[in-house]
């Protein structure tokens, strides 16, 4: 018997942009901007062979570049057998329809690559929910660009109506799916409430760890509070977001939510599909931001992380800006102490767990319900306040002495008012 070894064969792409000079950087093509879409095309699974940059004024609406420029980037495709194009931006209808006849092979943009990441990556129900719910919107206006690529979501005999197209069956089809989609989507999110409520009733703090994709957050998360949550060196390892309880010194224990990470053109349809994720961030009592100080880039990382969580309502909140991976830290990049609006700004490395005392103790300061250590003497007829301190505060030892039960403990403002009468000055 003969053997045949088998291996599925990566997809050879070429990345192509468009830089017009905006006065903003994070929405025009720029290297880095190019060299980030070669890491999304790395994760996705292909192999980056090539790069193509144009300098124009504004994208042509019918072609995104100019017709010229689409000959030589489809010689370029011939000379370095590339069987895929990878644009920058997010295409037109028309634009992906024109390009792919002038090209003659598969053609996708950034929207797109994003959303087969996250299709990758999602393994809860809700995860894989919202993923194709965010494809589903994004491809219904694209219908008639993408041609035969849909045939599958037609039922095939017996479910077209009378008189209609494969397209008009294709686009009912699809609409139909997308409110299935957001019905389970909303019972998912009153489950989330219900979950939120009950913490907010038991007086459970929450702080959110959010920033640009691959800063480091699940690393951090699982080395504060030895989780198990995946964390690989590629964008968006995580996608499903992870809650874990954080002990700290004063007896509470917070939780902690890693939340999918941001990046610049991050699709508007994976927004709107995240909202109930997100909301963890939007409710959150304290954010916690994650930057990666190994990248020279890290202000425009910070600045994609603010304007989304001012678009999610998110923005004003205490924060802690915590700049990960000081063990990878060039040496020639100076990193602020000090950011506007940022009630704190810390260096950690959570690969090697250095720095993370120093966060708890700023992350217990900055939680509400804040605990102080005290050392009182509580008198025997007042049992009732003994026992409410057990139930309500932390209570670390309890003694016992002839004019009634000393204890050490941590209480909140609340408590400290029950037994201020009570405080040792001097504690033995």
């Amino acid at each position: 018997m003969d053997y045949f070894e088998t291996k599925q064969l990566s997809e050879r792409a070429l990345l192509a942009g468009l830089h017009t000079g905006a006065l903003d950087p994070l929405d025009d093509s720029t290297e880095e901007s190019l060299a980030e879409l070669a890491r999304l095309a790395d994760t996705a699974g292909a192999s980056v062979v090539g790069t193509m940059l144009q300098n124009r004024p504004s994208a042509d609406s019918a072609h995104y570049l100019g017709e010229g420029k689409l000959e030589e980037l489809k010689l370029a495709c011939q000379g370095l057998d590339a069987n895929l194009v990878i644009f920058d931006d997010e295409l037109s209808p028309v634009q992906l329809r024109n390009i792919e006849r002038i090209l003659n092979c598969k053609v996708i943009d950034r929207s797109m690559l994003i959303l087969d990441i996250f299709a990758r990556h999602a393994t809860t129900s809700e995860g894989k929910i919202q993923v194709e719910l965010a494809q589903l919107k994004y491809m219904l206006p694209r219908l008639l660009g993408l041609g035969t690529q849909l045939s599958r979501l037609g039922a095939g005999i017996g479910t077209r109506g009378p008189g209609e197209t494969k397209l008009e069956t294709d686009r009912r089809h699809i609409r139909r799916r997308i409110g299935r989609l957001q019905a389970e989507l909303k019972e998912i999110k009153n489950h989330r409430d219900l979950l939120r409520r009950r913490r907010e009733k038991d007086h459970v703090p929450v702080a959110a760890l959010v920033g640009y994709t691959n800063a480091g957050k699940s690393t951090l998360l699982n080395s504060l509070t030895d989780a198990d949550v995946l964390a690989e060196d590629k964008l968006f390892a995580t996608l499903d977001p992870t809650i874990r309880s954080l002990p700290l010194p004063d007896g509470r224990s917070p939780m902690l939510v890693d939340t999918v990470g941001f990046i610049r053109k991050l699709p508007h349809h994976l927004i709107e599909a995240f909202k109930s994720t997100l909301e963890e961030a939007v409710f959150a009592d304290v954010l916690v931001i994650v930057i990666d100080s190994s990248s020279p880039e890290y202000e425009q990382h910070i600045r994609v992380v603010e304007t989304i969580l001012n678009d999610i309502g998110a923005k004003d909140k205490p924060t802690i800006y915590v700049f990960n991976k000081m063990d990878q830290k060039p040496e020639n990049l100076v990193l602020p102490s000090r950011i506007p609006g940022a009630d704190a700004v810390i260096e950690v490395s959570a690969k090697s767990k250095i720095g993370l005392d120093q966060f708890t103790n700023i992350l217990s300061d900055i939680l509400p319900g804040k605990k102080q250590r005290v050392n009182a003497l509580i008198p025997y007829e007042k049992g009732s306040l003994l026992a409410a301190l057990h139930q309500q505060q932390t209570v670390l030892s309890e003694q016992y002495e002839p004019n009634g039960t000393r204890i050490d403990a941590y209480v909140d403002a609340q408590g400290y008012l029950l037994i201020r009468d009570y405080l040792c000055k001097n504690p033995s």
